[in-house]
């Protein structure tokens, strides 16, 4: 069974750094890509920054310049680093993949449980 472990997050004051890192774990043939999104108090998720298996990346334009996507394919990890934070990135981050299971050739969504972040003013 294929599950998302989700790590780092916390506590940090406006303009700090933090890591968030996820790793899938089960029986994996192949990673289509690795993201993460975030959902705040009273808002829709929104994606942050998205990586694939390629090497290309995307990212919302509320975070480019501050934040850093990279997915390990081999490790079946994503990292997303977060320089200069703000208060409005206050949310529950979670880690998203598309990922092919070992037993079957369609590529299936999973979904981390969530971490939270908090930035204070």
């Amino acid at each position: 069974q294929v599950q998302l472990v989700e790590s780092g997050g916390g506590l940090v004051q406006a303009g700090g750094s933090l890591g968030l890192s996820c790793a899938a774990s089960g029986s994996i043939f192949r990673v289509g890509s690795m993201a993460w999104y975030r959902q705040a108090p009273g808002k829709q998720r929104e994606l942050v920054a998205q990586g694939t298996s390629s090497g290309s990346t995307n990212y919302a334009d509320s975070v480019k310049g501050r934040f850093t996507i990279s997915v390990d394919n081999v490790q079946k990890i994503v990292y997303l680093q977060m320089n200069g934070l703000r208060p409005e990135d206050t949310a529950v981050y979670y880690c998203h993949a598309v990922l092919t299971p070992l037993d079957s050739e369609i590529p299936n969504v999973y979904w981390g449980q969530g971490t939270q972040v908090t930035v204070s003013s």
